[in-house]
């Protein structure tokens, strides 16, 4: 079955490129949507492999004319997909993955009510602290305020979890990737291959690894 819109949502700094791009590598016929954003490039990142950089009176413009599916404000900067980008897949009998954040992720879900929406977490604060500083130091841009403010949001981003049909902890690479890969094949309707681990990352089933997870920042499925 093609033609499946995978919405895929985590706390910046959760390593959620790396394991999408995992993903891809181990499952066909995926197709990935590159985001328009108004932010600068930062370190190696270039214009159309890891978002369209564009200008904010074109980024409006767009938005304007009605060529995005969904754009939202975040930090200061616009990001959104276009509507071209699921054209393409459907057109290409591929499904598309969507990288976005919650703010977006919510827009499409109410557009695009049999979108398969996923949420990745990190396994704690901690964790998610550490990563955030080495992408920092890595792009040579290191800052308290913003990591601060990111450590923050995502307690609030992790409030909406219930919202979404499939989460998982993005703790070892290979297990998290192994799990979203089930999760693919499980709507795909392969579901011999896909096994069991699809069935663990549902929301509704509050699994202990997830629950786990969620209560090192604070968050309690009966919360929310």
């Amino acid at each position: 079955m093609a033609g499946i819109l995978f919405i895929i949502s985590a706390p910046s700094g959760s390593g959620k490129s790396t394991l999408v791009s995992e993903v891809r590598r181990l499952v066909e016929g995926l197709e990935f949507s590159i985001s328009y954003t108004t932010r600068e490039p930062r370190g190696s990142e270039e214009d159309g492999r890891e978002y369209h950089f564009t200008s904010r009176q074109e980024f409006e413009r767009m938005v304007a004319a009605g060529e995005f599916l969904e754009w939202a404000e975040v930090f200061g900067n616009y990001y959104g997909t276009a509507i071209a980008a699921l054209d393409h897949a459907r057109h290409s009998h591929k499904d598309l993955l969507l990288d976005i954040d919650v703010q977006g992720a919510l827009q499409v879900m109410q557009r695009l009510p049999a979108a398969v929406s996923i949420f990745i977490l990190p396994p704690s604060p901690e964790v998610l602290e550490m990563r955030l500083r080495n992408r920092s130091h890595a792009e040579g841009m290191t800052r308290e305020s913003v990591i601060a403010t990111r450590l923050n949001n995502a307690r609030g981003e992790l409030q909406k979890i219930g919202d979404y049909k499939y989460a998982l902890v993005n703790d070892v690479l290979d297990h998290a990737a192994a799990e979203m890969r089930a999760i693919v094949l499980e709507e795909r309707g392969d579901h011999a291959e896909a096994g069991l681990e699809a069935a663990t990352c549902l929301t509704r089933t509050w699994s202990p690894r997830l629950t786990a997870a969620l209560a090192t920042f604070g968050v309690h499925p009966e919360q929310i």
